[in-house]
């Protein structure tokens, strides 16, 4: 996957665009950093959304598989002049080992196969502070939607709800389930997601 991905960040443009995704606003609102709050971005591609919350006062730390997107995560980072914390680890394989305040993740989560599911949330939860945020999205499966021209052998399905099954002791403050037009790889195509964010009461 790493490979793939270096491949694609392998450009002067970033591929996934700079602006951040839509629900970290959602968090920026529910969660303001009114006081010291650390969050992880868990695979934060080339750092679009890692860059708005370190530029809103978040301590941010970041890792992606991709040492191409790291890279362009720190270009960016230095380019608006803000600090964050970033390493290298695969989605799969990475358990948390500290707490954090705010998980975050976009258009990731279908890289953990089923069978990972329970023991993963289960960590992310279990790491999550008090009073701290989940806040997820992931593409999920619709049959009356094309396979993207981009789509990965390595991706895993995911169906309506299903996120929202890991979370169902947890205070659910926002979800939504959208679809969305994409040009990611030039050619026009569509995506279904899932986000919720889940507070840790």
């Amino acid at each position: 996957m790493s490979n793939l991905y270096d491949r694609r960040y392998n450009q002067q443009k970033y591929y996934w665009g700079v602006r951040p995704s839509p629900i970290c606003f959602e968090v920026l609102k529910i969660l303001p950093p009114e006081k010291p709050l650390k969050l992880l971005d868990i695979g934060c591609g080339e750092g679009r959304n890692a860059i708005f919350f370190a530029r809103n006062g978040y301590d941010v730390t970041v890792f992606d598989t991709s040492e191409k997107g790291l890279e362009k995560t720190k270009m960016l980072a230095d380019k608006t002049s803000v600090k964050i914390k970033v390493f290298n680890a695969n989605i799969k394989e990475f358990r948390l080992s500290e707490k954090f305040d705010i998980l975050f993740s976009t258009g990731v989560l279908h890289y953990i196969p089923k069978e990972l599911r329970s023991e993963v949330f289960e960590n992310y939860k279990n790491f999550t502070n008090p009073g701290g945020l989940n806040v997820f999205s992931v593409f999920v499966h619709k049959p009356f939607i094309e396979k993207a021209p981009d789509a990965e052998a390595t991706a895993h399905k995911w169906l309506s709800g299903e996120l929202l099954t890991y979370y169902h002791d947890w205070l659910i403050k926002y979800c939504t389930e959208e679809i969305f037009d994409c040009m990611s790889s030039g050619k026009p195509h569509k995506h279904a997601v899932s986000r919720i964010i889940a507070r840790n009461n």
